[in-house]
This record gives structure tokens, sequence and C-alpha cells, in this order.
């Protein structure tokens, strides 16, 4: 899993109004009532208001539940309110399921797409609130405020559901990250087919690269925000057909 894709936190322009959140040049941040209001009344959560969260392993998973012969179709750096209905209508016509890797201030920012998500039957996974690729340069308790702001962003704007993956932006994960996803019941969550979509390198392209690289493993990544997706919907409707005409299925990564 080689890291990918974007600059440093290229969600950063929306942290203050969506998050309440003021980002300091040292990458830390100051929580604020409307941060508090966003994602619960402080930074931490109660026990006694929430359910018993089970740890999960803490590795960085590939596999898929389907076997040898399944494949995990992932979807960053959404919801996004043009891309992210078509790429939903593509994987309801060819019934298939995916795992959204949601970035906390889009996932704020249109709840009744998260909602549908998960009424469509798929799967949530934090992506972080600003997409910074470089957090695992930054200390702990900034990465700690990107993983657990979202991961709550991300279940009040599903109405409840939490994430049950942690997908590092860029693969910027650090043995800490891993650990406190994890024991928050969210599975690290790797790749092994980069697409390069968010490259907009063509549809031709893009399904070239699956093609190619599946051997390498079965959890593909794409893109259904930050910028043009019209390639990356083309090269799924092409893409989903073709696996299984290869004799896939469609699954989700172990957990």
């Amino acid at each position: 899993m080689a890291r990918h894709g974007g600059g440093r936190g290229w969600y950063g322009k929306l942290i203050g109004a969506a998050l309440g959140v003021t980002v300091l040049a040292t990458g830390a941040s100051v929580w604020t009532a409307q941060a508090g209001a966003a994602g619960g009344s402080s930074p931490k959560t109660s026990a006694s208001a929430a359910p018993a969260i089970k740890p999960v392993d803490v590795s960085i998973v590939h596999a898929s539940d389907k076997g040898a012969r399944g494949v995990n179709i992932t979807i960053d750096d959404g919801p996004d309110p043009n891309w992210t209905p078509q790429v939903l209508d593509v994987l309801r016509e060819y019934g298939v399921k995916a795992t959204f890797c949601m970035v906390g201030t889009q996932a704020q920012a249109h709840p009744d797409l998260v909602k549908r998500v998960v009424a469509e039957g798929h799967r949530l996974c934090d992506h972080s609130v600003s997409h910074d690729t470089a957090m695992d340069k930054n200390t702990q308790a900034y990465q700690s405020q990107q993983i657990l702001d979202a991961e709550r962003m991300i279940t009040k704007a599903s109405g409840g559901v939490r994430p049950m993956y942690y997908r590092a932006p860029g693969g910027a994960f650090t043995p800490y990250s891993r650990k406190l996803a994890a024991d928050r019941g969210m599975r690290p969550l790797g790749w092994n087919v980069d697409t390069k979509d968010f490259e907009q390198p063509g549809a031709d392209a893009i399904v070239a690269t699956v093609q190619r690289e599946l051997p390498n493993g079965p959890t593909l990544l794409f893109h259904d925000a930050g910028g043009d997706r019209s390639q990356t919907v083309e090269a799924l409707r092409r893409v989903l057909p073709w696996l299984k005409q290869q004799g896939y299925s469609f699954g989700f990564p172990v957990r």
C-alpha cells in the first residue's frame, strides 16, 4: 500500500466553518463551543451515554470477507453532492456494496448523503476531519482530534451508525493512530489497487489499472470527491460488470 493522493489538508478551508475548530500553525487545534455542539458537549464521549465499543484488530486490513475471490470497493473523500449520488446509482445498478471513507467536514455538510449510503447497505469509514496527508508527522493530540472528531461527525450525520473502519489520508498511519482507531472499533483499512482516479487519467486508464493490478490484492481505491469524478463514475460502470464476469464477488474488508 503506497501513499497516495493530494496535498496536505485539502479540506482545510472547511474546518473553521464546519467544525468550529481553530487550526494553529503547529497543526494543533482549539476546541470551541461550536465544535462541541457538532460532536458532543465536550471532546470526550461520556461512557454512560454510549454503548460499549468492542476493540478490533490493530493491523491494517486488506482482505475481503468474501474470501479469495472477493473484492472490496472503497470510495474515498466524500460525500460530495454531485458525485456521490452518481456513484451510489452505479453501485445500485450492479448490486454492489462498498465502503465509503468519509471526510468529517463533508459528512457534516451532507448528512442526507451519509444516511443514503447507510440505507443502501454500504459501510462507513472514518477518513479524518480534514484529509491531512501529513498527519502522521504531527502530534498524537492532533491525530486524535482528526480521528475522533471525524468519528463523531460521521456518526451524527448518519443518524447514529458508527464508522467500522479508519483509513488514514494518503496512508499516513502511525502505530498510535492505528491503535486509537482499533480501540474505537474501527479497523485500520488499507488498499491494494490505487486506481489513481484522483489524477483524472481517463476512464480507460482507470479500468486498465484495475485489470493490471488486481493480482496485488482485493481492496480497490476510488474517489467520489475532491474534483471532477466523471471518469470514476464511468470507470465503475465498466469495472463492476467486468469483475463479475471474472468470477469475483463483492464484499467488505474483514474486521
